[in-house]
This record gives C-alpha cells, sequence and structure tokens, in this order.
C-alpha cells in the first residue's frame, strides 16, 4: 500500500486559497488546518498569482468532434485536485483599500475583475474577505460594502468581514469556507453527472463513463458523502469489467495491464470506504469478488509473471487495510455474514491469511518471472531499453521517453517492448526479502491468535526463503521450532521435510553433531514401505528427498560411514571436510524426551526391589534401535548412581579396544556373544550385581560406543514408567516387551533400595524416674562397641513434643526468654575429665534448644564412650527424646556407607513442688469489710484485708512428685515498687533450722504475718520461694551438698481497706463446768460518724447466758462499746458459745463472727498444766498431713 501515491491512499482533503494581506497566511492556513474535516490552504503572495487557476483558452472557431480517449483515468487528475486546483478562493482586503483614495478601490475592482474572469470558467468559488481592526470596524460605510459585493456579484455572506482581534471571526471564516467549498464539489459532481444521465459522450466509449463515474465518486469524498462515493466506484468498477476483450484500443498485454491497474485503484476506494464505515463482512466479500473476476485474467504466457505480482499485491494492500482498521478489530470475532455462494469463514477476516496468499502469490511470480528471464533472447538489450520508459499520461500506462530538440516526446510501447521493460524492472528487486517480509507478518499475526499449525505452517514458508538466499542462521531456529511441533502432533512426512533442511544446514556450518543427530533421527522416522515410489512433489521434498524406506537407509550408511571414520562432511562454511578422529570425537546424549529415542532406547530392571548390602542380585537390561540397517555396538558401559557397580559389556565378534582408563582402575568387564541391534527387536542382557553401600542403586545411564571415537549416552529408564515412541505407537508392528517375564515389565525399576547393615554398636539411655519442672535433668547416653569399630561418629540429639504441640510457647512476648521453650536442651558433657577446650578441629558440637550434635570419637571394639544430655524443664510437659549414632564401621569414610542406630526414650516433665496459700483474719477478731459485702457470687475478684489490722498468710508446698523431696527453705521476697502502700511481715527471710524431708503427697505449711500500713487500694504480698532437691536414699547428704532447685510462685495482689466496725470476742481460753466466765463483745467505732448498729445473742443449750439478747445501741465516733455478758458452761467438751450477730444500720449489712471463733473447749475440773520454758520465740512452723 506505500507503493500508492499519497492522494490515493489517504481520503481527499479540501483545498482552498487565499490571496492578499499576505501577514494572515499562516494564521488562517494554521487554523483552517486544525479544523475537523481539515482544510488545506494555497496561499499566493499577490493577485498576480491567480493565473495559475485559469483554465486552457477558448478557440474562437467551434470545437472539432473530441478524439476517442486513449485512457481511463488520468494520472494526475486526483493531485491537481488536492493541490493546484482549490475548490474556494478567499480575496483579503484590508480595510484601508476600501475606504483609501479612489485609486486603491479601483485597484481593488480591478482585482474582483480579474478573479472574476479566472474563476468563472472552472466554477471555482469566491470568497471576499475584509480585514478590519477594532478601531476603524465602524469606519467602513454601507455602501462602500455594497458596492463591492454588487461587483464580485456574490451574496451578502460570501463577503465577510474579519476582524484580528476577534477570536470568534477564524471560526466564522472557517465555517463560510467549508460552506462554498462543499457548494463547489457538489456542483461539480452533479456537472459530471449530468453527463452519464444524458449520455454526452459516445455509448461505445465506455473509459468516458468509467472516468466520469470516478469524478463523481471522488467529488463525494471530498463531500464526506461516502454512500454516494462508494456508489459511483462500484459503478466505476463493474463498468470497468465490461472492458475485457471488448477493448482494442492498446496491445493486448498492455491493455490488460491498465484495466487491472485502474481495477486495483477502484477495488482500494471501495475496500477503504466500507472498512471505514466499519463493515467488515461487506468488505471481505467484496474482496472475494474481486479475487475471484480477476484471478484467471492470467494474460498471455509470456508476462504470466505481471499477473501473479499484481495478485500478490491485491492481497497485500488489503491485509494492510484489514490491520490498520479499528472496525475490524472490534467486528471480527462476531463476523458470521454469509454470500450466496460460500460462507464466509473466519480465516477470511484476518490479516494474516491475506498476507500468506500475498506472499503465496509473489513466490509465483517469481518462479514465472525466472521462467521469462531464461527465455528472453534479448537479456543484455533489456537493461539499455527499460532506461527512457516511464509511466505515461493515463494510469495503467508507459511509453517511451522521447527527446526532440528542446522538447520530449511520448512514444507508444508495442507488447514486446512493455515486457522487455518489465523483465529490466523486476530484476532490480529480490523477491525473496519480500517473501520472507510477507510470511514474517502472518506469521506474527497467527501467533498472536496462538493458532500453532498456521505458525508453523507460516515459519517454515519463511525458514524455506531464509534457506533459498544462503540465510542458515536465520532459518534454523525457525525450523527447529516448527520440528518440535511436528514432533509433537506426530506429523511425520513434515517432519521428515524438515528434518531435512536442518540437515543441510547443519552440513553447510560444518556442525558434526548436529548434523548427526539430524541424519539418525530421519533415519529412525516411521515411513512406511509404501512411499517408496516418487512423489509428484518431488520438488517440495526439501534436499532430503521423498520420505521412503530407501532414503532412510541412504541416511543411515551415510552415518556409519561419519562414525566409522571412513567419509568426513564438507563444511560450506570452513571449506573444510570434517571427519569424527580422536582429536574430534564425538558424544550424544539421549535423555527421556529427546526425539532420538528412537534410535536408541535403554530399558534397566533390577529383578528384586530390595537386596542385601554384598548380596548379588539379577539386572536386566534392553536395548531397542528403529534404524533401518542393522546396528552394530563395540562396547557398552552400564553406569550406577553408586561408581564401584559401573561394569563394561565388551562385544566378543569384535577385536578388543586398547585398554581404558576404567579397565585400569580394576572396573568390571563383562563379554557378550553378540551387541548386534535389528530394527524394532529387543537385545535383552542379564547380568548379577551387587553393592556394598546402604541406600538408593540407580542405574543411570548406558553408553553404547558404535565408532572408535563416538558415543551415545542414554539415559536409563523402568519398564514400568517407560513412555512409548511417539511416532511409532501408531505403526502397525508387533509390539514387543523389553523383558521376557511379563511381570518384570509391569513392574520392573531401574532402581533398587540396598538396606542398612545391621548396627554393631549399642546404644543405651540411662534416664530413671519423671524429671521436675525447674531442674536441670540428666540423661546419661553410653556408646558400646560390640563388634564394629566407630569412625567418624555423630551423635544426634532431639527433643519432640509427644502431644505434637511443639516445644515453644508463641505466647511469650520475648523470643530471647529462657522460658520460651517449655523443655530446653542445656548442654552435652562428655566423659568425665574431658574438657571443651579439648575437641579436635575435626569434631562437631553444636547445642539448640530443641537440638544438639556431638562428635564421638574413634572406638575401637569393645570400648566405651559416653556422654550426658542436660535438659531443663520450664513447663510441664511429656517428650520425647530421639538419640541417633551414625558412624562408619571402617576408616574409609569416602566410600564406606554410614551406619545409623536408633534409640527414643519418653520423659515426663511434673510439676514437684505445688504451692498455695491461704489468708485468715485475726482470731476473734472480724471487721465489717464492705467490699465483701457488695461482692458478686464466684467472681474473681481479689481477696481484701482491713487496713492496719493485723492477718495470717498461711503458705503451704505440697510434694506432688513420686520420689521424696528435701525442703530446705520457705521464704517470702516483697516487692512493694510502684505501690501506694506498704506492709510489715516479720520473719518472712527466715529459713529452716534443718531440712524437712516430704514424701509424696506430705504439705509443708508456713505462717506469716501481714500488718497493712497504710491505706492503699492495691498491696502485694510478694513472691514465695521455695527451694528444694531430690532426697538421696543411698548417701547421707546434707543440705549444703542437695542440688536445690528454686520454685517460685507469685502471690495475687489483695485489696486494702478500712472496716467501718470492727467486732471482737474476749473470752478465756478454756472454761470449767458449772464455773461462771466473763464474756465480753467489744464494737469498735473506725469512722467519724455516728454508728447505729442492732446486735442479737442466740441462746445456746450448753451455757446458762445472763445479758441483754437483743437491741440498738449507737457507737460514737472512734470509740468502742463493750456488751459484757456472764455465761455458766452446762456441759463438758468442745461446745458452741452464744452465736453473736451485728447488723449495721447505715450500711444495711450484717456479720457473725465464724463457727471456729464461737468454739470453746469447756474442762469436768479444773485442769493442771506443766509450763515449759521457751528460748526460741519465733513462730514455729507447722507440719501437717
Amino acid at each position: 500500500m506505500e507503493e500508492y501515491p499519497e492522494e490515493l491512499r489517504t481520503p481527499p482533503v479540501t483545498l482552498i486559497s487565499v490571496v492578499g494581506c499576505p501577514d494572515l497566511h499562516s494564521t488562517l492556513s494554521k487554523h483552517l488546518h486544525s479544523e475537523q474535516p481539515p482544510i488545506n490552504t494555497l496561499a499566493l503572495p499577490d493577485f498576480s498569482k491567480i493565473s495559475l487557476f485559469s483554465a486552457k483558452p477558448d478557440s474562437p472557431s467551434p470545437p472539432p468532434p473530441p478524439p476517442p480517449p486513449s485512457g481511463i483515468l488520468k494520472r494526475d487528475w486526483l493531485l491537481k485536485h488536492r493541490t493546484r486546483i482549490p475548490s474556494v478562493v478567499a480575496a483579503l482586503f484590508s480595510h484601508d483599500h476600501l475606504s483609501g483614495d479612489p485609486a486603491q478601490w479601483l485597484q481593488v475592482c480591478s482585482h474582483i475583475d480579474q478573479l472574476k474572469a479566472i474563476l468563472r470558467p472552472r466554477n471555482i468559488k469566491l470568497l471576499l474577505v475584509v480585514v478590519v481592526d477594532s478601531d476603524n470596524v465602524d469606519d467602513l460605510s454601507e455602501d462602500r460594502m455594497l458596492a463591492l459585493r454588487k461587483r464580485a456579484e456574490l451574496d451578502s455572506k460570501y463577503v465577510v468581514l474579519f476582524n484580528q482581534n476577534d477570536s470568534s471571526a477564524l471560526h466564522r471564516l472557517g465555517s463560510a469556507f467549508a460552506e462554498l467549498a462543499n457548494l463547489y464539489y457538489r456542483d461539480e459532481g452533479r456537472r459530471i453527472k449530468l453527463r452519464l444521465e444524458k449520455k454526452t459522450f459516445n455509448s461505445s466509449s465506455i473509459e468516458l463513463n468509467i472516468r466520469y463515474c470516478f469524478k463523481v465518486a471522488v467529488y463525494a469524498e471530498f463531500r464526506r458523502d461516502w454512500a454516494e462515493a462508494l456508489r459511483f466506484y462500484d459503478d466505476a468498477y463493474h463498468t470497468l469489467r465490461q472492458m475485457i476483450g471488448t477493448s482494442k484500443r492498446l496491445p493486448a498485454i498492455q491493455r490488460l495491464v491498465e484495466i487491472k491497474t485502474v481495477a486495483e485503484q477502484l477495488h482500494f476506494k471501495i475496500s477503504t470506504l466500507l472498512l471505514h464505515g466499519g463493515k467488515v463482512a461487506e468488505a471481505v466479500t467484496w474482496f472475494r469478488q474481486h479475487n475471484a473476476s480477476y484471478r484467471r485474467l492470467i494474460g498471455a504466457p509470456e508476462a504470466i509473471f505481471l499477473h501473479w505480482e499484481w495478485l500478490s499485491r491485491q492481497f497485500l494492500v488489503f491485509a494492510e487495510l484489514l490491520d490498520k482498521s479499528s472496525a475490524a478489530i472490534k467486528n471480527v470475532s462476531s463476523l458470521v455474514l454469509a454470500t450466496a455462494d460460500k460462507a464466509l469463514t473466519e480465516w477470511e477476516s484476518r490479516p494474516a491469511y491475506y498476507y500468506q496468499l500475498a506472499a503465496h502469490y509473489l513466490k509465483e511470480k517469481r518462479s514465472s518471472f525466472e521462467l521469462a528471464l531464461s527465455m528472453s533472447e534479448t537479456a543484455n538489450e533489456i537493461d539499455n531499453s527499460a532506461e527512457s520508459v516511464v509511466p505515461s499520461t493515463y494510469v495503467g500506462q508507459f511509453a517511451r521517453l522521447l527527446e526532440q530538440g528542446d522538447a520530449f516526446a511520448l512514444q507508444s510501447l508495442t507488447d514486446e517492448e512493455y515486457i522487455r521493460f518489465a523483465i529490466a524492472e523486476g530484476k532490480r528487486f529480490q523477491d525473496s526479502f519480500e517473501i520472507i517480509a510477507l510470511l514474517k507478518k502472518s506469521y506474527e499475526s497467527y501467533s498472536d491468535l496462538k493458532v500453532q499449525r498456521m505458525v508453523s505452517f507460516c515459519g517454515f514458508q519463511m525458514a524455506r526463503e531464509h534457506y533459498a538466499v544462503g540465510e542458515f542462521d536465520n532459518a534454523k531456529p525457525l525450523f527447529e521450532g516448527i520440528a518440535n511441533l511436528y514432533r509433537q502432533e506426530g506429523w511425520v512426512t513434515l517432519l521428515w521435510e524438515v528434518l531435512g533442511y536442518l540437515q543441510e544446514c547443519a552440513r553447510k556450518h560444518g556442525v558434526m553433531k548436529d548434523f548427526l543427530e539430524y541424519s539418525l533421527e530421519m533415519a529412525a522416522l516411521p515411513v512406511s514401505t509404501g512411499t517408496d515410489t516418487q512423489s509428484f512433489r518431488f520438488k517440495d521434498c526439501g534436499p532430503a528427498g521423498p520420505a521412503s524406506l530407501a532414503q532412510r537407509e541412504v541416511i543411515h550408511k551415510e552415518v556409519l560411514g561419519l562414525v566409522s571414520g571412513e567419509s568426513g562432511l564438507a563444511s560450506v562454511k570452513n571449506s573444510t571436510n570434517l571427519k569424527i578422529t580422536g582429536d574430534n570425537p564425538l558424544h550424544l546424549e539421549i535423555d527421556p524426551v529427546s526425539p532420538l529415542r528412537l534410535v536408541l532406547l535403554a530399558s534397566v530392571a533390577f529383578h528384586e526391589q530390595m537386596i542385601k548390602p554384598n548380596a548379588s542380585t539379577l539386572i536386566t537390561l534392553s536395548l531397542l534401535s528403529q534404524l533401518p540397517l542393522t546396528v552394530e555396538i563395540e562396547q557398552l558401559e552400564v553406569q550406577f548412581n553408586q561408581s564401584d557397580c559401573n561394569f563394561t559389556i565388551m562385544n566378543a565378534q569384535r577385536p578388543p579396544l586398547a585398554a581404558t582408563a576404567e579397565d585400569k582402575e580394576g572396573r568390571r568387564v563383562e563379554t557378550s556373544p553378540s551387541l548386534t541391534l535389528s530394527t524394532n527387536k529387543w537385545l535383552r542382557l542379564t547380568y548379577d550385581i551387587k553393592s556394598d553401600q546402604s541406600g538408593k542403586l540407580e542405574c543411570t545411564s548406558v553408553i553404547a560406543k558404535m565408532g572408535p571415537h563416538f558415543t551415545i549416552c542414554c539415559r536409563a529408564e523402568s519398564p514400568a514408567s517407560m513412555d512409548d515412541l511417539p511416532l511409532w505407537k501408531f505403526e502397525d508392528l508387533v509390539e514387543t516387551s523389553p523383558m521376557k517375564d511379563p511381570a518384570l515389565a509391569f513392574t520392573g525399576q531401574k532402581a533398587t533400595q540396598v538396606e542398612e547393615p545391621d548396627p554393631q554398636v549399642d546404644l543405651n539411655l540411662g534416664a530413671s524416674g519423671p524429671a521436675f519442672v525447674g531442674e536441670s535433668f540428666i540423661v546419661p547416653v553410653n556408646v558400646i562397641s560390640m563388634g564394629h569399630a566407630v569412625y567418624s561418629g555423630e551423635l544426634k540429639i532431639n527433643l519432640v513434643d509427644v502431644r505434637g504441640g511443639g516445644l515453644f510457647s508463641p505466647r511469650e512476648t520475648e523470643p530471647s526468654s529462657m522460658d520460651s521453650h517449655h523443655v530446653e536442651l542445656l548442654g552435652i558433657s562428655g566423659p568425665e575429665g574431658e574438657d571443651e577446650t579439648q575437641l579436635g578441629t575435626d569434631e562437631i558440637k553444636k547445642i539448640q534448644k530443641s537440638f544438639g550434635l556431638v562428635s564421638v570419637p574413634f572406638l575401637k571394639c569393645g570400648e566405651l564412650w559416653s556422654c550426658k544430655l542436660e535438659i531443663k524443664w520450664h513447663r510441664p510437659k511429656p517428650v520425647m527424646l530421639y538419640v541417633s549414632l551414625g558412624y562408619s564401621p571402617h576408616s574409609n569414610e569416602s566410600t564406606a556407607h554410614k551406619v545409623n542406630v536408633h534409640k527414643s526414650l519418653q520423659i515426663e516433665g511434673k510439676t514437684a513442688v505445688v504451692i498455695s496459700h491461704q489468708i485468715k483474719l485475726p482470731f476473734r477478731r472480724d471487721p465489717l469489710l464492705l467490699s465483701s459485702i457488695k461482692s458478686v457470687p464466684d467472681s474473681d475478684q481479689p481477696a481484701s484485708l482491713p487496713l492496719s489490722e493485723k492477718s495470717i498468710l498461711i503458705v503451704s508446698a505440697k510434694n506432688s512428685a513420686e520420689v521424696p523431696l528435701h525442703l530446705l527453705s520457705m521464704s517470702l521476697e516483697l516487692d512493694n515498687e510502684g505501690v501506694g502502700g506498704s506492709c510489715s511481715m516479720p520473719h518472712e527471710h527466715e529459713t529452716l533450722l534443718d531440712p524437712a524431708l516430704l514424701v509424696p503427697g506430705e504439705e509443708f505449711k508456713k505462717v506469716f504475718t501481714v500488718i497493712s500500713e497504710a491505706n492503699s487500694s492495691k498491696l502485694k504480698l510478694g513472691t514465695v520461694c521455695v527451694r528444694w532437691g531430690r532426697h538421696s536414699v543411698n548417701e547421707e547428704q546434707s543440705s549444703s551438698t542437695v542440688a536445690s532447685v528454686l520454685t517460685t510462685q507469685t502471690l495475687p495482689d489483695v485489696n486494702v481497706e478500712l472496716p467501718p466496725l470492727v467486732v471482737s470476742l474476749d473470752c478465756p481460753p478454756y472454761a470449767i463446768i458449772g464455773d461462771p466466765f466473763t464474756f465480753l463483745v467489744k464494737i469498735r467505732n473506725q469512722t467519724q460518724l455516728l454508728q447505729e448498729v442492732k446486735f442479737s445473742l442466740a441462746d445456746a443449750q450448753s451455757f446458762v447466758l445472763s445479758g441483754s439478747h437483743n437491741d440498738t445501741v449507737f457507737v460514737l465516733p472512734k470509740s468502742e462499746h463493750i456488751l459484757n455478758y456472764k455465761l455458766v458452761p452446762l456441759a463438758s467438751g468442745i461446745q458452741q458459745l452464744p452465736r453473736f450477730t451485728l447488723t449495721s444500720e447505715r450500711y444495711s449489712a450484717g456479720f457473725q463472727p465464724s463457727v471456729a471463733a464461737s468454739t470453746i473447749f469447756v474442762f469436768p475440773s479444773k485442769p493442771h498444766f506443766k509450763v515449759a520454758d521457751v528460748e526460741d520465740k519465733r513462730m514455729e512452723s507447722l507440719v501437717a498431713e
């Protein structure tokens, strides 16, 4: 499409001309060009240039009858109306020219008369523009404007005042230009249509009919009347079709060239308009009709290349139109319209389809051109005679340019001269590069659509073109990508052709490895014997020839010659003859996805899936080849992941090769009677094998040596998981199995498992009893060599949670805290006397929270090595201790496999000492605590203590373990920082005089006195610290030698409040039956208010009571009220005193002393006590069950 002139490629743009006031031309041109649609401006500097628009002068005599037309469309008519003949001429006059002196006015009138005389013959519209300023806009008289309009014979709206300072003046002027231009093109179109309707031309002159239709369509395009333009282009196109076979104006070849050229331009215009209107289906249908109309108009045989070139250009231009059309992109997926003859396919709306066919027809042109060039007898004269041939006046015509004095003349050409000119023009271009460019566009377009088969087809055509012009580096990547697709989809014949090109690319580059790979793959392709006959498409079979069994054998023989070193590979690039020699050996790799699996396939199966160390087992090696000729293998090398198991199989029918490096190292060598591979027949070889290393034994590869310096390494495959040969599985062949045993063929694997040798080293874990939270628990580990020496021993320790929850606590906010792990491995200590600094450089010792690794020194048979694991529990949790010993029984660590011994031990982590506490108020002294009255039952509110009252704190330590414990000390550490009050606890740091022995379940109690000394809302009681240790049964240990563990527990905070009332009961410690005693009830008011209280004293059966049973009394502020009673006991033993109840009216709360405070022991007679001296006045601790 770029070869078309711009006036044809782009839609017509209105052309106007301006003359006068040249300083405004730039402003006007810029504004008009920015309009929609744009308007081009032809600026004339002065009125003397108006003569450029004058028509040819009319002759005085009547015109003779017009001669028959010499062509269809004039070549420069469209360009003339785009660049030289304006539709409107605007004459710009300044205000001074109209209102100045009479001479200036006369000059204006002269210019107007000149304009009318020149423009009227061409019907060009005239616009008068008077340029004024804001200052003199009112100075212009209406009479002068009227005289100006009458002089120009114009309507008033076509005489415009242009104020340079008015922003809207340019828009008004642009509207006037657009209106007049539209009027001009409409009038011109009507004038031409009138000729068509009245048939003013000769009815036999089809050329004029076509020309007039073309002109009317162009004028309609100027007006943006697309429907009328399309209609008249269509009329011109169908009229042109009638000229074929009827016009005798030009020689046959040139006449057909002219018709096709005009048809090409009309088709381009019609397709552009259809696509511009979003009518993709109509455009595709139109192109199909265009192609069907002219595809068979080949013309003379010597000019057939011109037809293919023209047809290729039609597809190329339409592809570019589709590619650039936004409507095509929108509607391409919904294109479902059809014609009466044939439904439209989806591909016909894709640019790739047309690019591909454009390349196809250009290749046809190249072939025809080469034939025409070879048949030309005047090939040497072509170039000289073509220099003077130029395009003629009419579209599609050419003529010879002759120099006649100072002038030039055009001479018509004969068909022979035109053919010579066309051949000379064709020799200037290389069609191969244009074909590659077209195919590349189609290739990329199909790639975007993800149509792989069409991508491969176009890629193959493009690669062939690169190959034809010698660009092998560009051709090879394309061929390789196409070959991969054909392998996947099984297109054998197509793959053969592609591989033939790749083979030749490798030959010309001198790459021996690539050449052999492609040759071997071609020789192993499943080409049936029915294709031995020469194909009728032999010329398209590629350099390898037709796919046949005979051709496979030829290729195989060529490979055998190269492998044996008898022949070489001629390289075009380096001009050398390459051979496979000792200095240039060749090695090929075949993996499970390689296309060379057709050449050699190796299947390996162990007869047993599990074997003992140093025990023999059988292994079967099966080889298969699809090469057409018998393959003789000189030797096979079977490789394993354990190199000691590698062995070599020699061919007994071949002379032994020179000793290899492996043979010198003492590797195993076997001999087979024959190593011959026939087509599609398995070669099965069975040998025994053994391994002294435990673990996985796997056959990795089989290396076949087929020549002195040529080897093929084939990856071993298991029969159970081996895939079929993709290109051979649909062939009519006898199915064979790689193994004779069906069970082995179905389940055989190329790997087996070598069991570990039985360990002869004992690993003992000597821990006993449970572990306690807080103590360092010692686990002895003993390594005893029973029958193996221990080399390179490593001891691995792992701690695992039994419940699977993990040893790490995610609730801990400080990751560096020691308690972040519930159980922690503190350390590993070696035998006594061994220090960590004595470890050698090759010894390992790594300790982590739950993992440990330590080296075990060399041990002879019968020796023992021990260590101790120190584990600490921070939380009660059962853990599993895993200890693994890995060692080598031999000194050669690089070849010996490690032997592992595993032991595990579950250890329960328990809490040894359970600490609890209890707070009691003073005996027979009960305060009224308001918080206890308002508290909700079963709530978690802290306990409350009365202010400045003595309270009793009882701390208990219970042995919850299963072993006896020594209680070394119990103390209470106070921490009153940040608390508004404080408390005093006498004797809180005192330790025990002697350690207390606590049997399992026994409880130790200690009493502390708490006195709150300040009024604060909260009181911290501190932390209880209990130091204890395990009790040793075998040895007498003092408290200083017992390994102690400190267990702490922080006591909860308590509330402190001032009780408004305190009730105290005062009575003797005991009573005697029948003896009266005094029972006092003291009510103390600790507030600043008068307290009204009600009390009652219930009768008791064991006492005779005298005093007030119930009453209401008032207790003064900060004073005490005493109630006095006399009681006579009537029964002995523990008796319940009369129950006293107090109710405060102010607080609406009542309380009474506890049952224990209201109890007294009554003796039957007066007792006698023996008083002992007490040296230690401290409060003694009590030991209770």
